[in-house]
């Protein structure tokens, strides 16, 4: 599976490259592309519980790796989650949380 999971990795990575590359886009392309990244972003997050949550695997890894491992994450997820919290709030800015409850949505529920 680990080498199957590398090759797709790094076709993922070269679609990244195409759809950076891309010029003159148009907003269904910006579209494309955030999907296409939040879809890899998934992805990849799944194989990392996978892994995490697996004691043959994790156990593999030494002190300092999982040291390592754990620094990077943290900062990318600190990165992650401000600019979520940017964006969201540029939303509720644009008043898209106004418009649900005009459309009589249910009110908002705490996701992970």
């Amino acid at each position: 599976m680990s080498s199957n999971w590398i090759q797709s990795s790094k076709e993922i990575l070269e679609q990244i490259g195409k759809l950076e590359e891309k010029k003159d886009k148009d907003r269904l392309d910006y579209v494309r592309s955030l999907c296409f990244m939040i879809s890899a972003l998934h992805r990849s997050l799944n194989g990392w519980v996978q892994w995490v949550n697996n004691p043959d695997i994790i156990a593999q890894f030494t002190k300092e790796e999982l040291d390592g491992m754990n620094e990077k994450l943290t900062e990318f997820t600190r990165s992650f989650i401000e600019y979520d919290l940017e964006i969201t709030n540029k939303g509720v800015e644009k008043g898209l949380g106004e418009r649900r409850a005009e459309r009589g949505d249910r009110a908002e529920a705490f996701y992970i």
